[in-house]
C-alpha cells in the first residue's frame, strides 16, 4: 500500500542532500513565483522535480545548480530537436555549459542496441568524461534511452531529464528506471540510475499531437486506480485546461512510491505495473511503433480490471467507470487483430514472471491496488483474448 503524502505548503524548500559523484552539493532554487516542485527523497540520490510553464527558458541556470559546467550531451531526437534543441542549447551556453547534440531515432527505435551505440560513440567523440552529463530532450523512449547513456558511460555519469510528452512527464522521467527493448521483450536490458534533476515544461504539450496526448492519459488513469480516487474522477472527467497541478500529482505519487521501494525490491514500487503486464507485451507482439506505449497499457487495464473483478472484489461499478475513462479519452478498449497465443508467449519472458508464474496488479477499488498471483494461467488467457472483442 503506498504511504499517505505528507502535507505540501507549495513553498520550495532547500534540500539538504549531500554531494554525489560529479554533483555539486545542492542547494536552494531560485525559482520564480508560480513554479511547483516536487523532491523525490532518496538520501544521497534525491533530486527535485520542478514544474512550470517557460523553465525550458531556465533550463541551463536551474541545472548549473546540480551539474558543473563543461561538456555536455544533449539527447533528443529530430522532431523534438526541430521545435526545442535550439532554445535549449543556447540555454546552456548562457549558463557556461558546452553541449553537443546527439539525434536519436524517435519514438521506441530509439530504444535499441542499434542507437544506443552510435549516441556512446558519438558521446566519447565529444570528448566527454566522468565529469560530463548528459540532458534527456524529449519523451518516455528518449528519456529511456538517454538515462541509460548516462548510466553505461564512463560507468555512469549525471543526466538531467526534460519531458516533453504527458507521459515522460507524469511517469517515464521520474524514477530512474532507464532500459532499451529486445525483441523478445519491452525494458528487458537498463540499469537504475536516478536523474539529478527534472524539468518538466508543460508549454511543449502544445507541440504535442491529439494522439500522444491522448495515450499519454492513460498513465494518469493507471495512478488514479491504484492510488487516488480524487485524480481519477478528474481525469476520468476529460482533459484540463491546466495540465500543470494534474502532472504534479502523478509526480508526487510516484515521488512517494520510488522512496518506499527505489529498486522494486519490495511490492511497492510493482503497484505501477498496474495494467503494464499484459500492456507490454500486447506492444512488443504489435511491433513497437504499433501501438502507442499508452495504447497498449489502456488494453492492458482493461485486461486488469476484468481479472481484478474476478479476484480482487472490483465493483462491477468501478469496472465500468475504468473501462469507461479509457473509452472518453479515445483510448483503445479492444484490438480485433490481437493474437492472443503470442500474447501470452511474450509475457512468459516478462521480469514480472516468477517460478512459473505471473504477479499481476489488481485493484479492489478505485484508489488502491495490490500485487497477486491468485489469477491462473487460464484466467490470464481468458482475459487477454477478451481484448479481442468489443466489452461495451
Amino acid at each position: 500500500m503506498i504511504m499517505p503524502l505528507a502535507k505540501d505548503t507549495g513553498a520550495p524548500e532547500p534540500t539538504t542532500q549531500g554531494p554525489r559523484l560529479g554533483l555539486r552539493a545542492a542547494s536552494p532554487f531560485v525559482l520564480h513565483r508560480g513554479v511547483q516542485r516536487v523532491d523525490v527523497d532518496l538520501g544521497s540520490r534525491a533530486y527535485p522535480i520542478l514544474i512550470a510553464e517557460g523553465l525550458l527558458r531556465q533550463a541551463g541556470s536551474l541545472a548549473a545548480e546540480k551539474v558543473p559546467p563543461g561538456r555536455v550531451a544533449v539527447i533528443t531526437s529530430p522532431p523534438i530537436a526541430h521545435h526545442y534543441l535550439e532554445g535549449l542549447l543556447a540555454s546552456l551556453r548562457e549558463a557556461g555549459f558546452e553541449p553537443h547534440p546527439i539525434l536519436m531515432p524517435d519514438g521506441e527505435a530509439a530504444k535499441s542496441f542499434s542507437a544506443l551505440e552510435p549516441a556512446l560513440c558519438a558521446m566519447a567523440g565529444a570528448g566527454l568524461d566522468r565529469r560530463s552529463a548528459v540532458f534527456a530532450l524529449g519523451g518516455g523512449a528518449i528519456g529511456d534511452a538517454a538515462g541509460l547513456l548516462a548510466a553505461l558511460f564512463m560507468r555512469g555519469i549525471p543526466y538531467v531529464q526534460i519531458p516533453t510528452t504527458l507521459l515522460a512527464m507524469v511517469d517515464s522521467s521520474v524514477g530512474g528506471k532507464t532500459a532499451i527493448n529486445l525483441p523478445q521483450g519491452k525494458n528487458l536490458v537498463g540499469a537504475f540510475h536516478q536523474p539529478g534533476l527534472v524539468i518538466i515544461d508543460p508549454a511543449t504539450l502544445a507541440t504535442l499531437d491529439d494522439r500522444e496526448l491522448r495515450a499519454s492519459v492513460a498513465e494518469i488513469i493507471k495512478y488514479g486506480v491504484i492510488s487516488d480516487p480524487a485524480l481519477f474522477d478528474d481525469i476520468a472527467g476529460g482533459c484540463p485546461q491546466d495540465w500543470a497541478p494534474i502532472i504534479r500529482r502523478c509526480c508526487e505519487i510516484k515521488a512517494r512510491v520510488v522512496e518506499q521501494d527505489e529498486f522494486e525490491r519490495k511490492d511497492v514500487r510493482a503497484l505501477l505495473n498496474f495494467g503494464h503486464t499484459i500492456g507490454h507485451a500486447v506492444e512488443a507482439s504489435a511491433g513497437y511503433g504499433g501501438w502507442l506505449h499508452g495504447e497498449a497499457v489502456a488494453l492492458g487495464m482493461v485486461a486488469a480490471a476484468l481479472l481484478s473483478r474476478a479476484h480482487a472484489g472490483l465493483s462491477p461499478s468501478d469496472e465500468s467507470r475504468i473501462l469507461e475513462a479509457i473509452a472518453r479519452h479515445r483510448l483503445p478498449t479492444h484490438w480485433p487483430e490481437l493474437d492472443p497465443a503470442k500474447v501470452w508467449e511474450i509475457m512468459r519472458r516478462d521480469k514480472k514472471f516468477r517460478a512459473g508464474r505471473m504477479r499481476f496488479v489488481l485493484a479492489d477499488r478505485i484508489g488502491h491496488a495490490f500485487v497477486s498471483e491468485s489469477p491462473a494461467e487460464s484466467d490470464v488467457r481468458d482475459a487477454i483474448a477478451s481484448l479481442a472483442r468489443k466489452l461495451r
